[in-house]
């Protein structure tokens, strides 16, 4: 890829970074603050009416930071190739990964063909 290109996706992605950390430290403190209520509480999640929302809650922002935490992954592997020089080359191929493909996916690590092989 050549360096224009990748200034042009280095700022969305430093951005969507931010916004990321932002939300797993949001998300971390929501959850923490779920179980310091729920170990307050002398009630059980069985026999609390409201034991399976705050079950159910609890899971749910537990999945929405791992799927967080991961994509902070993604987005810091996209700029380590960018800083490494190899950004827009598929890992597994070594071929040029579509403009258009990591426009819309700047996170993306293959090509089209490869990421359609699975």
């Amino acid at each position: 890829m050549t360096v224009p290109f990748t200034d042009e996706v280095r700022g969305p992605l430093v951005a969507d970074r931010e916004r990321t950390a932002e939300l797993i430290a949001s998300l971390t403190g929501s959850i923490a603050s779920m179980v310091e209520a729920t170990q307050l509480s002398a009630s059980d999640d069985e026999h609390d009416p409201e034991g399976s929302t705050i079950a159910f809650e609890r899971s749910q922002a537990s999945t929405l930071l791992a799927t967080a935490t991961e994509h902070l992954a993604d987005v810091d592997a996209a700029l380590a190739r960018i800083a490494a020089g190899v950004y827009g080359r598929c890992e597994r191929c070594g071929g040029a990964v579509a403009r258009e493909r990591l426009l819309a996916r700047p996170t993306a690590r293959t090509c089209i063909v490869c990421a359609a092989a699975g």
